[in-house]
């Protein structure tokens, strides 16, 4: 029975990576693999299990409970996107990001492509590598009118966001799971991944801007905002962007989950809105009791703008992974590698260290393919080695810049491919390859660093 599992998983994957040519929404599979997953678990009656991490090793768990218990981690992660997705539609309902726009004064492709690349790069560090994703996508679309032009863009997007969540411990939610896990710090993680982080944003920039691709200007979209910018676009912009940042402040003081710190800014945000709206309202003389009041509340709108589908791709993709974990697959395979390929010993020699590099860049590729999560968290519970382990930093940088590798390997990758309704294979041909660029010289150089400091 756990065969059939497995071959649910990827069959549903492959539909996935073939949403285009099958002409089925990737929402349809990822529900379906998740539902009937779980399904055979309980038909089966297959043992389940957690991990417990300070034996390293497997323990039965009830069904109901582990099923729980996935949903509830899964809905720490729906809740907080909903959230961040409010909040920038809420910005982008009072033109906020217009502002942004206005500050752009090139048509250089190659100039737009450092700006966007360099504004992932740091925007993902503070405010996550998916919120900042979704953020300066809503800003391409206000300002290329090319929509092929956009995918190139999107693309670099992807890398750079990723590249920058890496070296920030609220950058990524794995490198959040290994710093909240007391594995590594923040500063030693921004002492070591910082600069690779930073090549592997770099890198496939720098190779990109001499693509035909990247030539010349682009076309413009013509300002068609309603309204345009006024006195509230850049005070709901700063609102709303602070409101983010403000979320790790949040967990840090309270340490309560990032979703409650999320809820909270998001309320303050609408409260807001809901003022300058009325405000807005009061200026063109409709009544604040009437219909066509109601009908401007930004709160109603921002939530009817949010990308469903995307929301229940997560639902289907987290849940159908979780099954897998609950099964003891991904541990058992991560500790079958580690029997084939020896890890970090307790002796930091060169020959073992050059092992476990292999083994974690494995990782890195393998979380293109396979949800970076329970990666990081098989991975945590495999290992003992102490806090800011080099072993620790090369993972949170190999899961986090790895998914880059393919469109469906990040959480960002994923976004923008709802958003832009990129193609799988499309993604592959193009990108693929700069993002395995930058991957590599970024590895390449966090052994130089981690050998010298």
């Amino acid at each position: 029975m756990e065969s059939l599992v497995i071959i649910v998983f990827v069959l549903g994957y492959l539909a996935i990576t073939l949403e285009h040519n099958l002409k089925i929404d990737k929402l349809i599979p990822a529900l379906g693999m998740m539902a009937v997953s779980w399904a055979l678990i309980s038909l089966g009656h297959l043992e389940v299990f957690e991990v417990n991490t300070e034996e390293l090793r497997l323990e039965p768990s009830h069904l109901d409970e582990i099923l729980l218990h996935h949903l509830g981690k899964t809905a720490e992660i729906l809740i907080f996107l909903i959230g961040a997705m409010t909040i920038v539609e809420i910005i982008d309902y009072f033109n906020g990001f217009s502002a942004i726009k206005d500050f752009v004064r090139t048509n250089s492709k190659v100039k737009l492509l450092w700006i966007f690349s360099i504004l992932a790069f740091i925007l993902s560090a503070i405010i996550d590598n998916l919120t900042a994703t979704i953020v300066l996508i809503t800003i391409l679309r206000k300002i290329i009118k090319t929509r092929d032009d956009r995918l190139w863009f999107a693309g670099l997007i992807v890398i750079a966001a990723n590249a920058g969540g890496a070296w920030s411990p609220i950058g990524d939610v794995t490198t959040t799971m290994l710093w909240i896990g007391d594995k590594v710090t923040t500063l030693n993680l921004i002492k070591f991944l910082f600069i690779p982080s930073l090549l592997c944003m770099v890198v496939p920039a720098l190779v990109a801007s001499k693509l035909p691709a990247f030539k010349g200007n682009i076309e413009q979209l013509e300002d068609t905002d309603e309204g345009g910018v006024d006195e509230y676009s850049k005070i709901m912009l700063y609102l709303g962007l602070s409101a983010i940042v403000f979320v790790p402040v949040f967990k840090t003081v309270t340490h309560l989950p990032p979703y409650v710190g999320m809820m909270l800014s998001l309320a303050v945000v609408a409260v807001f809105a809901e003022i300058y709206s009325s405000a807005r309202i009061s200026l063109t003389s409709v009544d604040l009791d009437s219909d066509a009041a109601g009908h401007h509340s930004p709160v109603h709108k921002a939530l009817s703008g949010i990308e469903l589908p995307s929301i229940l791709f997560f639902l289907g993709i987290l849940m159908a992974v979780a099954a897998l974990e609950s099964l003891g697959i991904l541990f058992n395979f991560a500790n079958q590698m580690n029997n084939t390929v020896p890890m970090l010993g307790t002796e930091p020699n060169i020959e073992n260290y050059n092992v476990s590099d292999l083994v974690v860049m494995l990782m890195g590729v393998a979380s293109a393919v396979i949800d970076n999560v329970p990666l990081v968290a098989a991975s945590i519970g495999m290992f003992s080695d102490p806090q800011d382990s080099p072993l620790w930093h090369f993972i949170a940088y190999s899961a986090g810049t790895g998914g880059s590798m393919l469109i469906i390997g990040s959480a960002a990758g994923v976004v923008a491919m709802g958003m832009e309704k990129i193609n799988f294979f499309w993604y592959l041909k193009k990108i693929s390859w700069l993002a395995l660029i930058g991957f590599v010289v970024g590895a390449v150089t966090f052994m130089f660093m981690r050998s010298i400091l």
